[in-house]
């Protein structure tokens, strides 16, 4: 770990947790002790920052088993509510994506692109209790002869259902703007032609990734808030890039860091699953995710007082360098700045708009904070680093 003034394990945290004893502060919080203290005196008095983030993540998606039905099936084919779930797994288990679009939406006929209802909001209707029609066909075998089964279920009827989701807490993602001369429609929202807006996705000092960058205290078996319940990081997300540029302080200036996070979904909460359609581009999921952040050292201390002025993402054209993947951007921007309202891009003042929930995620940072200080919920010792985490050891302060 190197030489810290300040140092303390995950044990000896869970230990003042137990007591009652602990120093649990959101990011945002530890922001300002950071800047008033320092990273070193901000290590002994606090030990856990709470984070969170509220907003769409694509790839997300539920493990579903419906449970064996009489005479017994080994379905091929399955649909909730008319949305397709892949059922290439087993006789009754399926997949369901949260971008996957109803199919025969009239909609769609008119405006290609526009879905109204899509995987996730099967998965919002499911947790917040309402019943969803399931729809299975099959082949018909020796041992699973029933070759169509239907009818309305509950996610209490459910044998099993995990949220399972491939890509979720982007560490950072860009600002997006549209250089061309016409309206365009994409999963950072509708952008205005010749850059008339600007938006962008990430909470900045509340996001849970921005606040461990190098993921020194994230990794493989981090218990974390996912869905109004716990949840657990199981892997790197697709798309993960630890690899980046960085500021002095360590923060990416571009997409990186990426997490693959489960969690029971009866134990989850309407509010932090909500399912979304975007005009143009088609459904998702809204997630809300927190982790906690030990504060082992004042390395993690410093890391965990970055705030907004020292986090900064790179504004992307999504007309037609993001689709032709060209790697240039036109500038760079803080998270204060894109805060305030507004930006410059290319001499012009451009309104920026978040399409995630900085409300929403510091509600989270404040449940999770109170869960800790309570004692119902400990910090787990990953059992492994995150894939690419290893690179990047901690810094001898002595």
């Amino acid at each position: 770990m190197g030489e810290f003034k300040v140092r303390k394990t995950i044990d000896e945290i869970n230990e003042k947790i137990r007591r009652g004893e602990a120093v649990v502060v959101t990011a945002e919080e530890m922001v300002k002790i950071v800047k008033e203290v320092g990273p070193e005196e901000a290590a002994r008095e606090v030990d856990v920052v709470t984070t969170g983030t509220f907003s769409p993540m694509c790839s997300s998606g539920a493990f579903i088993n419906f449970g064996h039905t009489v005479p017994t099936i080994k379905a091929y084919r399955v649909w909730l509510n008319g949305v397709p779930a892949y059922a290439g797994l087993a006789a009754v288990d399926i997949y369901l994506g949260a971008t996957e679009p109803v199919e025969d939406d009239p909609l769609n006929k008119v405006f290609p692109g526009e879905f109204r209802y899509g995987g996730g909001h099967v998965i919002h209707d499911l947790v917040a209790g309402k019943k969803v029609y399931l729809k299975a066909v099959a082949y018909g075998t020796h041992c699973y002869p029933r070759k169509e089964y239907e009818a309305e279920i509950t996610l209490k009827d459910l044998p099993y259902a995990v949220l399972c989701n491939p890509r979720n807490a982007y560490q950072n993602y860009n600002c997006a703007i549209n250089l061309s001369d016409k309206t365009i429609y994409t999963y950072m929202g509708i952008l205005r032609p010749k850059a008339a807006n600007a938006n962008y996705a990430t909470a900045g000092q509340l996001s849970p990734l921005l606040k461990d960058p190098y993921l020194k205290t994230i990794g493989i078996g981090t218990r974390i808030f996912l869905g109004g319940a716990k949840g657990y990081v199981i892997w790197a997300g697709t798309q993960h890039n630890m690899k980046v540029k960085r500021t002095e302080k360590g923060a990416p200036l571009t997409p990186g860091a990426t997490l693959m996070v489960i969690g029971n979904l009866k134990e989850m909460d309407p509010r932090w699953i909500v399912g979304t359609s975007h005009l143009g581009y088609g459904c998702s999921l809204a997630v809300g995710l927190g982790i906690p952040i030990p504060i082992l050292n004042e390395e993690v201390a410093m890391y965990a007082g970055l705030g907004d002025e020292d986090l900064f993402t790179q504004v992307v054209d999504y007309a037609y360098d993001y689709p032709n993947g060209i790697k240039r951007n036109y500038g760079i921007v803080s998270y204060a700045e894109l805060k305030s309202g507004k930006i410059k891009v290319l001499d012009k003042e451009v309104p920026t708009v978040p399409i995630s929930s900085y409300v929403r995620a510091k509600e989270i940072a404040e449940i999770l904070k109170d869960w800790i200080k309570k004692g119902e919920m400990l910090l787990t010792e990953p059992v492994a680093p995150i894939p690419g985490a290893d690179l990047f050891p901690f810094r001898s302060s002595g």
